[in-house]
Order: structure tokens, then sequence, then C-alpha cells
């Protein structure tokens, strides 16, 4: 056994990531150095003005450009969405309506949908066998 835990740290692109922002938009201090798991748990609890503007203006990582535009990752690809996006830009999308958008958008709720009926068929089979068992 252990008498003292070693501190757990990651890569300012890990931390980026679980914080939701755009690495390359983070101060140069954020990403030059190694990030703890108490650090991390603290700029999640007390967020410093970079991260609160970060989140709320971006640019935002791939990841939350899809969350906001209800699409998938690759939906973005398809839609030819490559690179980061400022909230503007994703509320200029939104009010555009290009139809790669409204595609994506489709297709996603089917993807969803289609999720949602496997878990229920699933749930269904499993109630099912234990009442015969």
């Amino acid at each position: 056994m252990k008498s003292q835990q070693s501190t757990q740290t990651m890569k300012p692109a890990t931390a980026a990531k679980k914080l939701g922002v755009y690495l390359p938009a983070t101060p140069a201090s954020f990403q030059e150095g190694v990030v703890s798991r108490a650090e991390l748990n603290e700029l999640q609890a007390n967020p410093p003005e970079w991260l609160s503007e970060l989140r709320r203006t971006g640019p935002h990582p791939r990841p939350v450009v899809a969350a906001k535009l209800g699409v998938s990752i690759a939906g973005l690809a398809r839609g030819g969405v490559t690179e980061p996006l400022t909230t503007e830009q994703i509320e200029a999308l939104k009010q555009e309506q290009p139809e790669w958008l409204e595609k994506e958008r489709a297709t996603q709720a089917e993807v969803r949908k289609e999720a949602a009926r496997i878990k229920n068929l699933k749930r269904e089979k499993e109630n099912g066998g234990a009442e015969r068992g």
C-alpha cells in the first residue's frame, strides 16, 4: 500500500478537452504547464475570467460546436466546418439554416430516435426474460 498518493496531472490539451475549450485560445500559462486534478477541479468550480469568456464567446472546439448546432462531429465535417467557431458564428449558422445543417440535424434526430428504440427493446427484453425465468 502507498502511504502517500501521487498528484495526478494531465497535459494542457487533456485539461482543455475536459473544460470544453479550444486549447490555442487559452492563456500561454495554461498551454505551457501541466494541470493537476485539483487544479482542474478548481477551474471547473470557480472558472477564472478567461475560462468564462472562452466558454461564452469561443472559439469553441468541434465537440462543443457540434453540440450547440445539434449535429455530430462527422456532420460538421460533411458540412465543411473544420475550424473552431465562435458563439457568434454558431448563432449565424443557426439563423442561416444552410441545407447541410438541416440535413445533419435530421440525421442526428434519426440516430437519437434509433438509439432510444434499441434501448427500449433491450429493456423490454430484460424485463420479459425476468418474468419468464
